[in-house]
């Protein structure tokens, strides 16, 4: 599959487009752990929860996955609480993740990349800094390592010896006409956001590039970074992206997405939220 760099917008001929973000998981944590020197801000400490998303974009053609969660092992080893695994998640989609043809990852941290065993017929896209980054020593470091798992990281290393990942040398790629990936980088060397075309606005999957909207409204870092520099950066482009007429951003933890949008299931309104050609939001 090839991956192209023209920046020049292609408005998509779909049929039925939407996007699902699934909250797959949860915790309980605090702002002072979530936010980068929080001390500087001189407010006092409260709690906060964490939520754990993954992503979809399908149409009548096409099922796109973008992440892939945290693993269960993961997830017992951190302490994390799932609420549905990405494999029941899927199902009650009427997903068959054997049928999934294409994948995203934004980034390669544990609660992103684990799962990949659900998609063996995947072509699997991600950022050549990203990819080559935690193969480095640097990757290594603990202050690093300790947003990994090093599983999730050697079957990403197989799956490209494997010849079943592409890693994009650009910094804007357009994954198919409509979507394109933009490196941002900044949480991690290259993490991506996703932007897709949707009828009434352009869609902002902003995996961690941004955690909570308040991260955004208040120009405040979250705590994981790579590049202090680069995440502020990143905030501009995403500030950028939103002065386009519809556009809407999706923060990759912030519990606040799922009252935003319309449910998938109104009958469990905490499962997944649909964003779809009639701009639901609520």
């Amino acid at each position: 599959m090839n991956y192209t760099t023209d920046h020049n917008k292609q408005k998509p001929d779909w049929q039925d487009p939407e996007v699902i973000v699934v909250r797959y998981g949860t915790r309980q944590t605090t702002k002072s752990e979530c936010y980068y020197n929080f001390r500087a801000y001189r407010e006092p400490d409260a709690e906060i929860t964490m939520d754990y998303f993954f992503w979809i974009f399908r149409n009548a053609d096409q099922t796109i996955v973008i992440d892939t969660g945290f693993s269960p092992e993961a997830a017992a080893a951190r302490r994390r609480q799932p609420v549905v695994s990405p494999a029941d998640a899927l199902a009650r989609l009427g997903i068959d993740p054997l049928e999934v043809k294409l994948l995203v990852l934004t980034h390669a941290h544990y609660d992103h990349a684990g799962n990949l065993g659900l998609y063996p017929n995947a072509k699997i896209v991600m950022s050549r800094r990203e990819f080559e980054f935690w193969g480095a020593d640097m990757g290594q470091r603990p202050q690093y390592a300790h947003h990994i798992d090093p599983l999730d990281i050697q079957r990403i290393q197989a799956l490209h010896r494997d010849g079943r990942i592409t890693l994009l040398d650009e910094r804007r790629n357009t994954l198919i006409p409509g979507i394109e990936l933009f490196e941002i980088g900044g949480h991690t060397p290259g993490q991506m956001a996703v932007v897709v075309e949707m009828p009434e606005g352009p869609v902002i999957l902003a995996s961690d590039a941004i955690h909570y909207y308040e991260e955004l409204e208040l120009d405040r870092p979250f705590a994981v970074l790579d590049s202090l520099a680069d995440m502020y950066q990143g905030y501009e482009q995403i500030r950028e992206w939103l002065q386009r007429p519809g556009a809407v951003v999706i923060p990759g933890h912030d519990p606040e997405v799922m009252n935003r949008f319309a449910p998938v299931d109104p009958s469990d309104p905490s499962f997944a939220v649909r964003i779809d050609a009639s701009g639901a939001g609520v």
